[in-house]
């Protein structure tokens, strides 16, 4: 079985949120003063590209300084309210690959867990304690 994830979400009566994990905390706000719950499943997705994308163009001996990623989302229109397509654009800032190369590259970063997860619609279980 993979590795086990856990995280606490505690709010204080705000509209913050302090999440935490076992290597980090942050604040989550709906009230524009951080980032949003949508804002933080973008940027998953994209910081899990992210580490994709550097395993790739390391074992691939590609010299690669930094890059950037942008993940783009619009709430769909129609309930129920969701995104129905999410876009991410990955740049390489300056470094130039071949049609083949960019190919790999994107098949390899497909496999980051948060992509899957969202592609394979996973089950969510909720239970009011």
């Amino acid at each position: 079985m993979g590795a086990s994830y856990h995280v606490d979400v505690v709010n204080s009566g705000s509209s913050s949120f302090e999440v935490k994990s076992k290597d980090g905390q942050f604040t989550v706000d709906t009230d524009g003063k951080g980032m949003t719950p949508p804002d933080t499943l973008l940027a998953g997705l994209g910081t899990c590209f992210g580490v994709y994308v550097r395993k790739y163009c390391e074992g691939a001996k590609i010299p690669l300084n930094g890059f950037s990623i942008s993940v783009d989302a619009d709430f769909a229109k129609e309930r129920p309210v969701c995104f129905r397509q999410i876009r991410i654009s990955v740049d390489l800032l300056g470094v130039t690959l071949d049609e083949r190369r960019k190919a790999s590259l994107l098949e390899f970063v497909k496999n980051c867990p948060v992509h899957n997860t969202l592609k394979n619609n996973p089950d969510v279980a909720v239970n009011i304690l």
